[in-house]
């Protein structure tokens, strides 16, 4: 009898998460490509009918992909970012979206962190200027990272991790989230974006792609922001607005930014953006620790094996709970 195949969209994922499909009875199939597109994601659905999708990355996962997928049953996240996934039709299909909630959020917010950290202390020019033969320029004068103020914008698990870490350094952290709540000790909330924005040094975002968030940061955002603020983003690119961005540092009104997602990944290399001194980039990687990657891969491989068995390895996970353990 052949084993259940679980197809992981990726070239690889952690020792010991492989380990531990093996031992419960799967097989697994990697995809070799390391940007995967509509076409090889329906391919390889159609030639291995997994029975689960371990997704890494964010490959397209659209009703016609869907339409492909014969036999699949759950779509198990390495990660929390679903954006690529059409869930209602998954829904429909009765195929469980899981995520790892959690699992990567300490990472991403260190991320966070240090990219605010690194701009804060201008870093970048730093090293520039030091490789070139540039001593100690003492006509630069920096405001220490204490004296800001970081405006968190999405509260989720890796949204409130950030917003310890900056209050742990020193910084004054003010809220913005669409779900009440009693802010923790020395923060504040701003339920209004605009008076946020207007209130705040270094913006950081930490919430999902969606259609209300999808350009949610503009030129309007950024003509409220203070001038020599700056902006993180560890979410999804289309979070923000590239084209406002990029006029928003070519004027000298945002001082930089810390950019680890792009509106479209990987970024084309003649991106205006990379030509702007004042930015830091990073692969979409703030999630890529090594702890982060063993927890995320476990994880997603619970979520796997306790709905395969029928069961539901933890409830906070499940993104669509009307479709139903063993359905």
């Amino acid at each position: 009898m052949s084993k259940p195949i679980v197809l992981v969209t990726a070239p690889t994922v952690s020792e010991l998460a492989r380990n531990l499909l093996r031992d419960g009875g799967m097989e697994v199939v990697f995809m070799p490509e390391s940007v995967i597109d509509e076409a090889a994601m329906i391919a390889a659905l159609a030639r291995h009918r997994p029975a689960a999708l371990l997704l890494r990355g964010s490959p397209p996962l659209n009703a016609r992909v869907l339409a492909s997928a014969s036999g699949l049953k759950i779509i198990a996240k390495h990660g929390a970012g679903v954006d690529s996934v059409d869930i209602a039709q998954a829904t429909r299909l009765g195929i469980a979206v899981m995520v790892t909630g959690g699992a990567n959020a300490d990472a991403v917010a260190e991320h966070s962190l240090a990219l605010m950290l690194a701009l804060t202390r201008e870093l970048q020019r730093f090293d520039r200027e030091t490789r070139a033969g540039r001593w100690r320029n003492l006509d630069l004068f920096i405001r220490d990272f204490r004296t800001r103020t970081v405006g968190i914008v999405g509260y989720g698990q890796i949204g409130e991790r950030t917003a310890r870490l900056a209050q742990a350094c020193g910084a004054t952290v003010i809220i913005h989230t669409r779900s009440a709540m009693t802010p923790p000790q020395g923060m504040t909330v701003e339920p209004d974006l605009d008076r946020l924005l207007e209130r705040i040094d270094i913006l950081s975002l930490h919430c999902p792609l969606t259609e209300k968030t999808r350009g949610l940061i503009g030129a309007p955002q950024f003509a409220r922001m203070k001038p020599g603020a700056l902006l993180i983003n560890t979410s999804r690119g289309p979070v923000v607005d590239e084209t406002a961005l990029l006029a928003a540092l070519q004027s000298g009104h945002l001082a930089g930014a810390g950019m680890d997602t792009f509106a479209v990944e990987p970024p084309d290399a003649a991106n205006p953006l990379f030509a702007q001194p004042n930015v830091i980039f990073t692969p979409h990687i703030a999630a890529a620790t090594t702890d982060a990657m063993t927890r995320m891969g476990t994880i997603a491989v619970d979520n796997i094996l306790a709905w395969l068995r029928g069961e539901v390895h933890d409830p906070r996970n499940f993104l669509n709970p009307e479709v139903r353990a063993g359905a």
